[in-house]
């Protein structure tokens, strides 16, 4: 799924720093999420095969967010000891899950989306989702969301990075029917790097986001 906009990735220079080894990647893709547009979907879900919320994701005024049966996520090794580590976590996946439904949707914007990022992460998510809806696809399949690796910055804010399996995702284009796979190679495995900030009212927005197609 190629993404149509570039992020500018100077803020995500020392989440790049912190977590690049564990996550085996490498820095040399800032390509915000130019490359997320594939045949097959970057996929959000809660790890159910309906892609329904968990209960928490409705407190504090959470949107909840649903995925159709033909599309599922499975979010794996999805937990962390340290509960602040846990709540990067849990919106990182919401802001995931977010995304994915409204391609689905075909709604660019979505109050989900907006609710679960800040400029100018908003903006790239928006402009990818658009693309999506403007070319008739939606998103089939599923995907497998593994190997996160969650750290707090000295200036408070969340590193969160995370590896996205395409590999069994699809896209249908609506007019015509046509599904397209993803192709079965080492660039279906997408490694995403955001950088996320709390807000007052205790939610962690993704702010700055790029991912790297073969990073994982």
């Amino acid at each position: 799924m190629n993404r149509s906009t570039r992020l500018a990735a100077a803020a995500l220079a020392t989440s790049a720093a912190l977590l690049l080894t564990a996550c085996g990647g490498s820095d040399d893709n800032k390509d915000g999420k130019d490359d997320k547009k594939s045949a097959g979907a970057d996929t959000r879900s809660s790890g159910s095969p309906s892609g329904s919320a968990t209960p928490s994701d409705t407190a504090a005024g959470r949107p909840k967010i649903t995925l159709p049966k033909h599309f599922h996520a499975d979010f794996q090794g999805w937990t962390n000891s340290d509960p602040k580590q846990q709540a990067i976590m849990n919106d990182g996946r919401q802001e995931l899950l977010a995304e994915y439904a409204a391609i689905i949707e075909g709604n660019p914007g979505s109050k989900a989306v907006a609710y679960y990022t800040r400029e100018p992460a908003g903006q790239s998510a928006r402009k990818w989702i658009k693309g999506f809806v403007d070319d008739d696809l939606v998103l089939t399949g599923s995907t497998t969301v593994s190997k996160p690796q969650v750290s707090i910055a000295d200036d408070g804010s969340g590193v969160l990075f995370y590896c996205v399996d395409e590999s069994k995702g699809s896209t249908r284009n609506t007019r015509t029917g046509e599904v397209v796979r993803t192709p079965q190679d080492a660039k279906a495995r997408v490694q995403y790097r955001n950088r996320l900030a709390k807000t007052s009212q205790g939610v962690w927005q993704t702010r700055y986001s790029e991912t790297e197609r073969g990073g994982c």
